[in-house]
């Protein structure tokens, strides 16, 4: 264990990679301040992961719930970075250091030219359209609506881009059923499209939709639905690539909508100041590359295009970018290149929205930011080795050059704490966890 109560950590988000790193700091009896966002700290679990994963949600509700109420956590809601504070006034308030958990919020762009003009006119993107479809349902829901019709495409090759094709295939099988007097519900639907019809006398067919099309600019056996371990051998990845395919299979029986592989967007079709469409081209795969084919190009016309070709960072004042992502440097040890103290965990870092991978990520980062803290606790001590010694033997562990982050004194502590209570207090938080989580919940959040 570290010096109890020498330091204090501010983590920025609270969800799966924000809450590991707060627990796994405060078992160490650091005190951590976590500045979330949000009202709750659920993060893409609440609105990235489609509602109709109903006990997952909760699970994860609950083990977020738990590590926020460990001893020496501080929440605060409703505040964020790069709005209503930046890093440097973290330091100036007294932090020992700053971890940020804050994930990726934002859609990589569909990449073809002009396209960004017609957002919310023909082009949504995943993570606008699947908030919606989590929170739609709410009373007080005060965002962007969105129109689901049949026959839209979507962009993308990934989990999050099947959760996009689910979305508008259950949405168009409710309204049809519904259309022939049949009333089904999103959890009946998510289970089997054909079973639901055929539990009510009626083939798909007949309903009349044509369905959802998803393109993905490799082979089905490319796209990212499962990954091969580190490493893998050749019979390893051959293996990876037939569950990929059985996956994509299994999900199209189940929601009947239609694939292309090896398909380029290179452009897209307006008319009357709207996207109508997509010009593609095909592509020919060689190892890791898909190179268009002349000759091959054709126009994909929609009602509508959901670009789900995956997430990055959010773009904040104040934060250093090197392209896509904030400027981190270290594989073991993510640091931020333009303020010491500053470290990465999870999605902001990997852009991968997998529950399981942010959580690793977070344990393993975490843990040698609390060996920065523990070779500062050794220095302060009297040992038989001399403090360059003790910081050279940290070094090691972690296996990089690392500088120990210094402890803070009592009255460092006492002015960190006075200003975290000030934030809470400004948002209401009146430290009571629960109570705050049950006055935020809307009663008719699924």
């Amino acid at each position: 264990m570290t010096n109890p109560g020498r330091h204090f950590v501010a983590v920025i988000g609270g969800a799966i990679s924000g809450s590991v790193a707060t627990e796994i700091l405060a078992d160490h009896g650091i005190r951590v301040a976590v500045f979330e966002q949000n009202t709750r700290p659920y993060g893409k679990i609440e609105d990235g992961l489609p509602r109709w994963h109903v006990e997952q949600r909760k699970q994860e509700y609950a083990r977020i719930d738990a590590r926020m109420k460990k001893p020496n956590v501080y929440f605060i809601p409703s505040i964020k970075l790069g709005r209503d504070f930046n890093l440097s006034q973290l330091f100036e308030w007294g932090f020992s250091a700053v971890i940020l958990a804050n994930g990726a919020w934002r859609d990589r762009e569909l990449g073809a030219p002009e396209a960004e003009q017609y957002v919310d006119k023909g082009l949504v993107y995943q993570n606008p359209f699947i908030y919606w479809y989590n929170h739609k349902n709410e009373k007080d829901y005060q965002g962007p609506r969105y129109e689901t019709p049949d026959e839209a495409v979507v962009v993308g090759g990934g989990l999050a881009s099947l959760d996009v094709v689910k979305v508008l295939q259950l949405e168009n099988y409710e309204r049809a059923l519904k259309a022939r007097g049949i009333h089904t519900s999103m959890h009946e639907l998510e289970k089997s499209i054909p079973e639901v019809c055929k539990a009510h006398g009626i083939k798909p067919e007949e309903l009349g939709v044509k369905g959802c099309l998803l393109i993905y600019r490799r082979r089905e056996q490319d796209m990212p639905l499962a990954q091969p371990p580190d490493n893998a051998t050749p019979e390893q990845i051959a293996k990876t690539e037939m569950v990929r395919q059985k996956m994509l299979r299994l999900a199209r029986d189940k929601f009947l909508f239609r694939f292309q592989d090896r398909r380029l967007t290179t452009g897209i079709i307006v008319e009357n100041g709207r996207l109508h469409g997509l010009k593609v081209v095909e592509t020919k795969i060689e190892g890791r590359k898909a190179e268009p084919i002349p000759g091959s190009e054709q126009e994909l016309r929609a009602p509508l295009v959901v670009s789900s070709i995956g997430s990055v960072p959010e773009k904040l004042s104040g934060i250093n970018m090197n392209g896509e992502y904030y400027t981190f440097s270290g594989n073991d040890l993510p640091r931020y290149t333009a303020l010491e103290r500053v470290f990465g965990v999870g999605n902001v870092v990997t852009g991968q929205g997998n529950i399981r991978v942010s959580l690793v990520h977070s344990q393993k980062v975490t843990k040698r930011v609390v060996d920065c803290m523990k070779s500062d606790d050794q220095n302060a001590g009297a040992g038989a080795a001399s403090a360059e010694q003790q910081v050279a033997n940290a070094m090691g562990a972690i296996g990089k050059q690392i500088e120990a982050i210094p402890q803070l004194s009592d009255h460092q502590l006492a002015e960190v704490e006075r200003q975290v209570q000030a934030l809470q207090q400004k948002a209401g938080f009146t430290s009571d966890y629960d109570a705050w989580i049950a006055k935020v919940t809307p009663p008719d959040l699924e």
